[in-house]
C-alpha cells in the first residue's frame, strides 16, 4: 500500500490547502480529532467559501507488534497502565474530550485489542477503486465500528461487512481481502513525511504547518486560516 489516501471537499477551486492526517484506528484521541477536524473544515466553507480542502490520510501503526487475531483488550490496558484504576481514569479523560466532540465512546464494548494493519490496507485499497467521499465514509465507519460498537476491526470478516457497507464492491473486495489474509505479516509503507511523526493524530496542514494531538476546531481552523493567508477571520 502506499501509505495515503486521499479525501477532497471541495467548495470552489480558486484556492486549495491539503491536510495530511497521521492516525491508527485503535487510538480514541484519532477519532476525536477526525471529528474536530470535520467540524474545522465545515466552519472553513462558511468563512471562505473560495478555498477547497483536500485531507490525506496516512496509516501509523501504534502497535504493529499485536498478533494478527489481535489480543483482549481490557487485559492489555490493565497491563499497559499497570491497574484498572489507572486504566478508569484514562478512559475517563479521554470521555471527556470525546463529548466535547459529539462522541461517545463505548470502552466496555471493546473485547479485542486488534492489529490495524488490514484495516489500514482496507482504506488504501478503497482509495484506489472509489471516490474521496466513499474513503471517508469507510474511515469514519472503522473508527465507530470499533469504539461505539465493540467490532473486532482485525477481522476479515468485520471488515468485509464494513466494507459493503460503505458501497465497495463485493467481488473486489473479498478478492482484496483474501490477498491481505496472506500478506498479514507484511509491513505498512509510510511516507517520507511520516519519518517525522511521534505519535497520533498529527495534522500537516499545506505541508507547513503541524498539530500533533487532538486539537480543537478551532485551533485546527486557525491554522488552516494561516495556511491560507486570511488573518481577518483568526
Amino acid at each position: 500500500m502506499d501509505g495515503a489516501t486521499e479525501q477532497v471537499i471541495e467548495v470552489d477551486k480558486s484556492a486549495s490547502l491539503t491536510v495530511d492526517v497521521h492516525f491508527d484506528f485503535v487510538c480514541p484521541w484519532c477519532l476525536i480529532g477526525k471529528r474536530n477536524l470535520d467540524a474545522a473544515i465545515r466552519r472553513l466553507a462558511g468563512l471562505r467559501r473560495d478555498v477547497s480542502v483536500e485531507v490525506r490520510w496516512h496509516p501509523h501503526q501504534l502497535l504493529p507488534d499485536i498478533p494478527a487475531g489481535g489480543v483482549p483488550y481490557q487485559a492489555f490496558y490493565v497491563n499497559r497502565l499497570g491497574s484498572a484504576k489507572a486504566v478508569d481514569a484514562r478512559r475517563a479523560q479521554v470521555q471527556e474530550a470525546a463529548r466535547a466532540a459529539g462522541v461517545q465512546l463505548a470502552f466496555d464494548r471493546i473485547e479485542v485489542m486488534p492489529n490495524t494493519r488490514a484495516a489500514h490496507d482496507l482504506v488504501s485499497w478503497a482509495a484506489g477503486t472509489g471516490t474521496g467521499c466513499r474513503t471517508a465514509s469507510l474511515i469514519d465507519r472503522l473508527f465507530t465500528g470499533y469504539f461505539l460498537d465493540g467490532e473486532d476491526i482485525g477481522n476479515p470478516d468485520v471488515l468485509e461487512r464494513i466494507g459493503l457497507a460503505c458501497g465497495l464492491d463485493s467481488a473486489g473486495l473479498a478478492e482484496h481481502l483474501a490477498a491481505s489474509r496472506r500478506d498479514d505479516n507484511m509491513a505498512i509503507r509510510r511516507s517520507l513525511q511520516a519519518e517525522g511523526v511521534r505519535g497520533v493524530p498529527h495534522f500537516v496542514i499545506d505541508s507547513a504547518l503541524s498539530l500533533a494531538g487532538a486539537y480543537s476546531p478551532d485551533a485546527i481552523l486557525d491554522a488552516m486560516l494561516r495556511s491560507t493567508g486570511d488573518q481577518e477571520n483568526r
